[in-house]
């Protein structure tokens, strides 16, 4: 799955973004690392927050949007007994409560959060407001009306507890906003909450285990820190594939309909590769039969990863 190094710069780097980093930051980094490449991150995290961060390098941002879609997974320690102004830890306090009868309630509350559930984002996020992020305008003292928006949590469950820190683990669907989930979760039992540690281990099929750390890049030289970026098709996994012949191949990048293979069965998006396994973008089977190209490699040379690896 990795990169061969003849090829051009494309792919996605799946970092552990440490403690105390923007997600910006850490692009910023590993693009100086890899050789200030084009590339853009997806799903940011917060700076406190460690753990998944897909950055898409070259061609690969071509094929991002579909893990802003995808579900994610988070391990999550939350401190009961007080309520802070960002929902972390690096608001003020605003309330303090008694967590004696709350560890009682906990299974019961957690209930009522796991499905489909509303939530209002927090001031101190990176949502837009007439072209600002909210958290701007949190930081001048303003606050601004935020619309809830329903959410599907679909796990949610406590790893451990050691008193007042309870570790979650949560699964749950884009734009769930797990320090909401924390504050809220502190209102229902009625002693307070916030988040104190947040790790992103998913997004999708991608895992936290398959990322690389900053540091164990930076120990690398240059043309080595290529073998950790993956092929750019891994953005697309959960599609079907179509592998076309040489001529049709060419053909699709020129931006021409042509025949799937007899033996592809179904329509809708798929990814497309040459007989030689080179990925050649995003393409969709319809109903006839025929594929269309939808968001094709600019140089697919730089993709013939299969062949190479």
């Amino acid at each position: 799955m990795s990169l061969n190094k003849l090829e051009a710069r494309s792919g996605v780097l799946l970092l552990d973004k440490p403690r105390g980093m923007s997600s910006n930051g850490a692009l910023q980094r590993v693009r100086h690392l890899l050789g200030r490449v084009k590339g853009g991150h997806t799903g940011t995290l917060d700076p406190m927050a460690t753990g998944l961060l897909p950055l898409c390098l070259g061609e690969a941002t071509k094929f991002a949007s579909g893990l802003l879609e995808a579900d994610k997974t988070y391990d999550a320690v939350v401190r009961l007994g007080t309520a802070t102004s960002t929902g972390d830890a690096e608001g003020e306090t605003i309330f303090r409560g008694d967590v004696t009868r709350a560890a009682e309630r906990v299974d019961e509350a957690l209930h009522e959060f796991r499905g489909d559930i509303e939530q209002t984002p927090p001031m101190f996020s990176a949502l837009k407001h007439r072209g600002r992020p909210l958290y701007e305008y949190a930081r001048q003292g303003q606050e601004i009306e935020r619309s809830a928006r329903r959410v599907r949590v679909y796990e949610l469950a406590v790893l451990n507890s050691d008193g007042a820190d309870m570790a979650l683990r949560v699964r749950c669907s884009k734009g769930t906003y797990i320090r909401s989930l924390a504050h809220d979760l502190g209102v229902r039992l009625g002693c307070g909450a916030h988040l104190i540690a947040l790790r992103r281990t998913a997004i999708g099929p991608l895992q936290i285990e398959d990322a690389t750390s900053i540091a164990a890049l930076e120990a690398l030289e240059e043309p080595a820190r290529w073998s950790v970026v993956l092929r750019s098709d891994v953005l697309l996994s959960h599609l079907k594939q179509v592998v076309l012949s040489a001529a049709d191949g060419r053909a699709i990048l020129q931006g021409k309909v042509v025949g799937t293979p007899a033996d592809f069965l179904g329509c809708g998006p798929v990814r497309v590769y040459d007989e030689d396994g080179a990925f050649l973008g995003l393409g969709e089977v319809q109903a006839d039969g025929k594929v269309v190209a939808k968001r094709m490699c600019s140089d697919h040379r730089g993709t013939r990863d299969a062949a190479l690896a």
